[in-house]
Parts: structure tokens; sequence; C-alpha cells
């Protein structure tokens, strides 16, 4: 990795100086995911939380040109307000670096930068998968890809509802990336703590989950682990209501024209209108929550390094 792409904040510097762990957060939830000021007001208090944990946060950016790794209050306000922020994924980072622009990063470049900076354990809400009518579209997120060959952990509150989540395991599971039940042994669908599907195996506590990820990775298996950690259940939505919701949200973007890497802004944004607002809650809710548990597996790795 060539140095002049990449700086880090003092805080990430002093914690790999000094063998801390770090935990990586993803940026585009701050420009794409969340309203203002809900989206800058969770960001801190996700942080606050890793920090409560054990681990330092590393949120990740592309601004200027530059690769963030951990990003200045200022920096997060910037992410939070600007309408300049690209939705960046592994595609489109050398891009964004050749021309000095600014991206928020998804699950896949967020994965791609934590690895060259050497952090383990990534937080999240939800990952992306396999779209619903993939079959004719050929929509697929580049999440499952990143996470079929790069070494990050990802905790996350499972695959988000609006995807097809059995071709999303089947997709997973071809490229031998381990879906771990966080105390669960059904796969959370991001707002709702169960879905049809199964996890591969379920682990009780950050210790084990931290000694499966060391097991792997000594083994030369390259690729990620998906840590599926669900909602907690006072924000937890109804199965079937959230599942119609989606099916409103889905049928209007097709009408719309809507696809690509711009479906699921505008489903989350639809979603939010739909439920009244209690979705961004849950959103917000399953962001912490997959922050506490993240650190506390990053606490974990770190001893067993």
């Amino acid at each position: 990795m060539n140095p002049s792409y990449i700086t880090f904040s003092e805080r990430v510097l002093a914690a790999r100086k000094e063998g801390r762990p770090i935990v990586a957060l993803e940026s585009t939830i701050i420009s794409h995911g969340m309203p203002y000021p809900e989206n800058m007001n969770t960001a801190r208090e996700v942080e606050e939380i890793i920090r409560q944990n054990g681990a330092e946060p590393a949120t990740i950016a592309i601004i200027n040109g530059k690769i963030k790794i951990g990003l200045a209050d200022n920096e997060l306000e910037f992410l939070a307000t600007s309408k300049e922020i690209m939705k960046a994924s592994r595609r489109d980072l050398p891009y964004l670096l050749a021309t000095n622009k600014h991206g928020a990063t998804t699950v896949a470049a967020t994965m791609i930068c934590a690895a060259m900076a050497g952090i383990q354990v990534f937080v999240t809400g939800g990952i992306g998968g396999v779209h619903r009518e993939a079959v004719v579209t050929m929509d697929i997120s580049a999440d499952l890809q990143e996470l079929a060959k790069t070494n990050v952990a990802v905790v996350c509150a499972g695959a988000k509802s609006i995807l097809d989540l059995g071709l999303t395991m089947e997709y997973l599971e071809t490229n031998g990336v381990p879906v771990i039940g966080y105390q669960t042994d059904v796969l959370p669908a991001f707002y709702t703590r169960r879905s049809p599907f199964t996890v591969n195996y379920r682990l009780n506590t950050p210790d084990e989950v931290a000694s499966l990820i060391q097991a792997k990775w000594n083994l030369g298996l390259e690729g990620g682990v998906v840590i599926a950690n669900p909602i907690p259940e006072e924000f937890a939505m109804e199965e079937a209501f959230i599942n119609n919701v989606m099916d409103m949200a889905l049928s209007e973007a097709k009408k719309a024209g809507i696809n690509g890497k711009e479906v699921t802004p505008f489903l989350l944004g639809k979603v939010k209108e739909l439920t009244k607002g209690t979705s961004l809650e849950a959103n917000i809710a399953l962001v912490k929550h997959n922050a506490e548990i993240g650190a506390k597996i990053a606490a974990c790795l770190t001893t067993r390094i």
C-alpha cells in the first residue's frame, strides 16, 4: 500500500503504537444512511460505545483524495452535512483518490481500507447481498465478494431484508464465508431478530467468536467472517409488518427506475417514511448494539495475537 494514500488520526495512531484493539466503522451510514442530525449524533455515540468497551474506533472515509483511518469531529460533521460525498465501494476508490474527491465508504470499501490499516474487526448496520430479482438484474452487492477475499470480521445485524436472504446465504457458503449467529441460531434480518434462515454456527461469547476468527486466519483461509448480532428485542420490528413495508418500498423503487447503489438509500428513506420514523430508531439501536459486541470481540482478538 502506497503510504501517500492513507492517513491515521492521532487517536488511532496511539492505539496502534500501544497495541490496543481498534474497530473500523463505515461512513456511508453517516452520509447516505441517516438524516441530519441523527447521523452525526449516532456517529459520535457509536464511537463512544466502542471506547467504553475497550477499543478505539476508526471511522473510515475518503476526504480530499486521502483514505482517512479515524476522523476528527469536524470531519464527521463534514460527512454528515455535505452533499458532495460520493458513495464509495471498491470500484470507486481509485477514482476518488486520483481526483482528490470525497467518499463515504460502504461495507466493501471499509473492509479494504481496514485491511490496509491492519484492522481486523469492523462494525456496521447490515451487510449488502443478493438483491431480489438478481437472476434478471445481476444486482449483487460488492460486499459479498469482499467478504470472500478480505480478512476482516464484520459485526452486523445480518443482511437487510430488502435482499434475497436465501441467495445471499448461498453466495456466502459458496465463497467459504462463515456466518456466525451471536447468541442466535437464526439469521437476523436487520430490523427483525429472525428470518426463515439458520446461521452456520451459534457462538455465545466474544471470546468464542475471536477464537473462530483466529483459527480461520491461522489456517490461511482467506476472507472475512460475518458475525450476525440481532437487533435488541425492545427495538425489533414485527417480521410480517416490515416485510410488507419492504415490498411497498421495492415496488416504488422499481417504478421509479432506481437501481444499483442508489437502491439502498432510497429504500431506507422510504421505509423510514412508511414506518413513521420507527425504522430509524431501530437502525440506530442495532448499530449501537453491534458497536458494543464488536469492541468486545476486538478486545478478545487482541489478547490472542
